[in-house]
């Protein structure tokens, strides 16, 4: 990972219990300086939990999480952070604009600064309109700017594209892609599979408040069965039956009508010849590579069997 002047964010030991199976438990993370961190996991996982702690607004039980070098929550560790936890915070009446010198007097910072984050989230021409008469698409891209107004070296963005419809998704990503241009450390916490997976540099995925896994996105890719083969054929169904004879096969599935084999694509050519042998017409035959959703449903996959936890899958 590098020295302490490397990092932005660690937590060691992590933890805050709300219940039985709730809360943050012994959350060890490490973020770098200048990359975009992706915090994927189903709701209730405690993304936002642990973000709240590293910003101050609830007090861990045990361990530790420093920020920028201070310990997390403090007045030295927040001159340097902007977050959006959970829903923005601004006054319904007031312009975009209005909002933002509000929050600029408060933060003693100068006013210039206004037209430079509403230009940085493409909200200009908008500054003018009352921030209740905003989609919701606007006003989280202006509470991005007020989380901007400090010009921080860190960035916390808890579920920035909870509620956008696709279009405000991917005018969200293209901004958190801006930010990084910046040099600018962003941390991001999603239940979005498409959002983790396009926008950020590295990914850690939280279980029921436990980091289960972390790289980077071909880094988790790689973890799942190499991918497979995936492979169009009549009658899928019989096919798969006839494919889990073969002793190098994982395992076997149909989605979509498309059957996908876990085995070294090495043995594509064996699977053809089965099939084809079988009298089954093979019109399609690929390697597999794995996608972020597939790592995510192979790392949690027990979840669905013991909690409520939910994730939603865009662009599957």
């Amino acid at each position: 990972m590098g020295d302490d002047g490397d990092i932005a964010v660690r937590c060691e030991g992590l933890t805050k219990r709300f219940g039985p199976g709730t809360g943050v438990f012994g959350l060890d993370l490490s973020i770098r300086r200048g990359e975009v961190y992706g915090l994927l996991g189903p709701n209730g996982a405690g993304k936002s939990t642990a973000l709240r702690m590293l910003v101050g607004l609830i007090r861990p039980a045990s361990g530790t999480a420093t920020v920028l070098g201070h310990p997390a929550g403090t007045r030295s560790s927040l001159r340097g952070v902007g977050a959006l936890i959970e829903a923005p915070a601004l006054y319904p009446h007031l312009c975009g604009r209005d909002n933002l010198r509000v929050l600029a007097g408060y933060a003693s910072v100068p006013a210039a600064r206004v037209d430079r984050v509403l230009e940085a989230v493409g909200m200009t021409a908008k500054a003018h309109v009352a921030f209740r008469a905003y989609s919701l698409g606007m006003k989280q891209r202006l509470a991005v700017a007020a989380a901007l107004l400090k010009d921080p070296a860190l960035l916390i963005l808890d579920e920035p594209t909870n509620g956008l419809d696709p279009e405000g998704v991917v005018g969200m990503r293209d901004l958190i892609a801006g930010l990084r241009r910046d040099n600018r450390t962003v941390l991001l916490s999603s239940h979005l599979l498409s959002e983790v997976e396009h926008a950020c540099d590295r990914v850690g995925v939280i279980r029921r408040g436990r980091l289960i896994a972390e790289g980077t996105v071909a880094e988790l890719r790689g973890g799942v069965d190499g991918g497979g083969l995936s492979v169009t054929v009549d009658s899928p169904e019989r096919a798969a039956g006839l494919v889990r004879q073969l002793s190098a096969v994982r395992s076997v599935s149909v989605v979509g009508g498309e059957l996908r084999v876990a085995v070294d694509p090495h043995e594509a050519a064996a699977v053809n010849r089965l099939l084809v042998m079988n009298g089954l017409a093979v019109s399609g035959l690929r390697r597999r590579v794995p996608s972020l959703e597939d790592v995510f449903f192979d790392l949690v996959e027990d979840h669905r069997a013991t909690g409520p936890e939910s994730v939603e899958v865009v662009n599957r």
